[in-house]
């Protein structure tokens, strides 16, 4: 797995002493190349939650978004993203990585014109201050996920399982309006997508051995920053229940 970039074994003639020297060459060519890859879909979901805040804030100051929300318009707006990511991920064979690159940013956009709406309930200084406790909560579970030796598969086994329980709970909340279970379902909420982060991250790291120096390596990437924003965006919206001061 260590060696699909590997430059030819030299011919030193020092038997076990050029094995250990070839080795410790291999080890460096792949974590070199992990941390770009890992850098990389960081990069571009960091740049993704950027350019979807600036669309948020713009499209709720403008006047636009309250418009909106009185119009049929709110629902395209809103399930857009949702068709976006369906795309990339059933077609991610089959589409380039510029068109997944395109894709990816007209996700952000769409999302950004999608949570809009939260300018117009929380405060912005509570907006604010969410935002940054996510960050920094994100941070520290990527770090543990990146780092931690201990296997997180089983784990995500159940916040899979966590993630289809609280959208049927949320669809059916649509129609109780019940604020009990929707405290319930955001308490829940946080804690699945903070798993999922650090599950997402140690997974986006076990699938560089796969992915490296193929034509895949470019679309892995696109697809790894997706799943981190989603993870990242969701998080915060579950937050801003607790921490949003409405308006």
């Amino acid at each position: 797995m260590a060696n699909w970039n590997d430059p030819q074994p030299s011919q030193a003639g020092f038997g076990a002493s050029s094995s250990v020297s070839g080795t410790w060459g291999r080890s460096n060519v792949y974590d070199a190349g992990l941390r770009r890859h890992m850098l990389s879909i960081y990069n571009y979901m960091a740049s993704g939650v950027l350019l979807s805040g600036i669309v948020a804030l713009g499209f709720a100051a403008s006047g636009m978004a309250e418009a909106v929300l009185m119009t049929p318009l709110r629902w395209i707006i809103a399930l857009a993203p949702l068709a976006f990511v369906m795309v990339m991920s059933f077609g991610i064979n089959r589409l380039s990585t510029s068109a997944m690159q395109g894709l990816f940013w007209a996700f952000s956009v769409m999302m950004g014109l999608s949570l809009s709406s939260i300018f117009l309930v929380y405060t912005g200084a509570s907006i604010a201050v969410t935002f940054f406790a996510t960050a920094g909560a994100f941070a520290g579970l990527s770090l543990f996920g990146y780092t931690t030796q201990k296997s997180l598969s089983g784990m995500g086994t159940f916040l899979i399982m966590g993630l289809f329980g609280i959208l049927i709970a949320s669809l059916i909340n649509m129609f109780l309006h019940s604020p009990g279970l929707s405290w319930g379902i955001s308490f829940l909420g946080v804690l699945i997508f903070a798993g999922l982060t650090a599950y997402d991250t140690q997974k986006l790291k076990e699938q560089y051995g796969y992915v490296a120096g193929t034509a895949m390596a470019g679309k892995a990437v696109i697809m790894g920053a997706l799943n981190l924003y989603l993870d990242f965006i969701n998080m915060f919206l579950m937050l801003l229940r607790f921490m949003g001061d409405r308006r």
